[in-house]
């Protein structure tokens, strides 16, 4: 099993830019490929972006794409989401997620582990 710890989110204005941490542990030895999920109030969860657990490989939301990008620290097993020139659009609440396999999957049913969610808030 893997554990989930999200942090970072926050009341940001149009253009700014948050990072946001999803602390990771337990049996990330067997190298899971981590997603960001979003779910905005009155919609349903959506991809953000996956990245694989050497950080080698990652894959994006159109929505998110040229402003988002994903990383790994791998001294503190984290992953992290840069997101840059924000929109009020993006306001949800983010969720990092975890599955074991190598495909870098936008598939919320095919992810195993989340976290508890933080909440991104950008006012126009």
């Amino acid at each position: 099993q893997v554990q989930l710890v999200e942090s970072g989110g926050g009341l940001v204005q149009a253009g700014d830019s948050l990072r946001l941490s999803c602390a990771a542990s337990g049996r990330t030895d067997r190298s899971p490929v981590m997603g960001w999920f979003r779910q905005a109030p009155g919609k349903e969860r959506e991809f953000v972006a996956a990245i694989t657990w050497s950080g080698g490989r990652s894959n994006y939301a159109d929505s998110v794409k040229g402003r988002f990008t994903a990383s790994r620290d791998s001294a503190k097993n984290t992953v992290l989401l840069q997101m840059n020139s924000l929109k009020p659009e993006d306001t949800a609440v983010y969720y990092c997620a975890a599955r074991y396999g190598s495909m870098l999957s936008s598939l919320e049913k095919t992810y195993n582990y989340w976290g508890q969610g933080t909440q991104v808030t950008v006012s126009s």
